[in-house]
């Protein structure tokens, strides 16, 4: 589509004077928008419409039309699209985010069905949902699910995925009449290009070997491949399942979820003591440096605490498993904590419906959230340097079944 021309303003308004429409305040509101939108996208650009000038720096592109509701009621307004780019009025309209779209959807169906407090309640008053039928409800939410499901089912081209965090979530549900608790898996990978994205989404009654597996063997089924190392607290069955789905996967034990768990075998007066100390660890330069510091550490610990020092060196190699990965990628593979604050974002939008009133609505939250996530991961700058990449895949692996090393092959991008 051509782009217009900038408007004209007193023309438009000279024009709306003479006409007295009937919806003259409604139409000067939507003139006086678009002039303005108009003039910050002729901005943008580096010069007016049509004008050729060395100083411009874009183009216009034509339009796309949203409706604006105001107290003179709904105006679709134009927002001028630019050929590099893009341009989006945030003084004027905020943006329509699918998480939020989603938790709405989420909110009037609790209250709908009935199973919403007196908080949610509030809550749907605060969001402007007032006398909300059933159908709208399902109108509201048809073309999330379809965004949704299209984004958990897309094919993971994108590979191959050296590394991959997993983690799971409980979240309350309503179901034949009782409250109980589902598990939320989530997978994250780095792709062939440095990104990072969202893999999967699958809700599952329980933590444990099984759902683990037949999670992880969605994702093989829908093209994931490529994997070298997978990290992940130590959930029940998980390591299992990594090598039946993912065979020729290491796996590295998140060291902050260990560390709570090794605190719990000393008294809490000697906790701070034997954190710094297996801290200590990890802040070696070199593979043959961590190898001896744990060394050392297990001997003190040992003088005092013999059971913490025994648990410490049973998970050796789930620990350090990052150590045969470039120094310059341990940060990023030693722990959990790129998930976490995943984790974080997710909770931020779950705590506010509290209880799910069904497995289809944290879905379509949780989904919508994961979604926007990976957006955002797309638009920003690569999380590992594609010759670490490189280099990662190189490296033998030894699993965690304490295996034989793999022979260092390359995994063709």
């Amino acid at each position: 589509m051509a782009a217009e021309p900038s408007l004209n303003v007193a023309e438009l308004l000279r024009e709306h004077l003479q006409s007295a429409s009937p919806d003259l305040l409604r139409a000067m509101v939507q003139t006086f928008a678009e002039t303005l939108m108009s003039a910050e996208a002729d901005a943008v650009c580096g010069a007016e419409y049509g004008e050729r000038s060395d100083e411009r720096v874009n183009s216009r592109n034509g339009y796309r039309h949203r409706d604006w509701d105001t107290r003179a009621g709904t105006v679709e307004l134009a927002i001028p699209k630019l050929r590099q780019g893009s341009y989006f009025p945030d003084w004027l309209l905020q943006h329509r985010r699918r998480a939020e779209q989603a938790l709405v959807s989420v909110v009037a169906t609790s209250y709908l069905l009935g199973v919403s407090t007196r908080r949610v309640e509030k809550l749907v008053e605060q969001l402007g949902i007032k006398q909300l039928s059933k159908s709208q409800v399902s109108e509201m939410a048809k073309h999330l699910d379809a965004q949704v499901e299209a984004f958990r089912n897309r094919p993971l081209d994108g590979g191959p995925y050296t590394f991959v965090w997993v983690d799971a979530l409980v979240i309350k549900v309503r179901e034949h009449g009782r409250t109980i608790n589902v598990h939320a898996l989530v997978a994250v990978g780095v792709n062939a290009d440095g990104g990072r994205e969202v893999l999967g989404l699958e809700i599952s009654s329980d933590e444990d070997g099984a759902g683990w597996l037949a999670f992880l063997r969605s994702l093989t089924a829908r093209g994931l491949s490529g994997v070298r190392l997978v990290v992940s607290d130590a959930h029940r069955g998980l390591v299992s399942a990594i090598g039946a789905a993912l065979p020729g996967a290491g796996w590295q034990r998140c060291r902050t979820h260990y560390l709570r768990n090794l605190l719990a075998k000393v008294p809490k007066t000697a906790q701070p003591w034997v954190a710094t100390l297996v801290r200590t660890v990890f802040d070696q330069p070199d593979t043959d440096a961590v190898e001896a510091q744990y060394a050392r550490v297990l001997e003190t610990i040992a003088e005092k605490f013999p059971d913490a020092a025994e648990h410490l060196d049973d998970a050796r190699a789930d620990l350090l498993a990052f150590t045969a990965f470039p120094r310059e990628l341990w940060r990023q593979i030693w722990s959990n904590n790129p998930q976490e604050r995943l984790n974080k974002e997710i909770r931020r939008r779950t705590d506010v419906v509290g209880i799910f009133p069904n497995r289809a609505a944290i879905i379509r939250l949780v989904g919508a959230v994961l979604a926007e996530q990976t957006d955002e991961w797309v638009e920003g700058r690569r999380y590992m340097g594609l010759d670490l990449l490189r280099k990662a895949r190189l490296t033998p692996i030894t699993t965690s079944q304490h295996t034989e090393p793999d022979q260092p092959v390359e995994i063709a991008a």
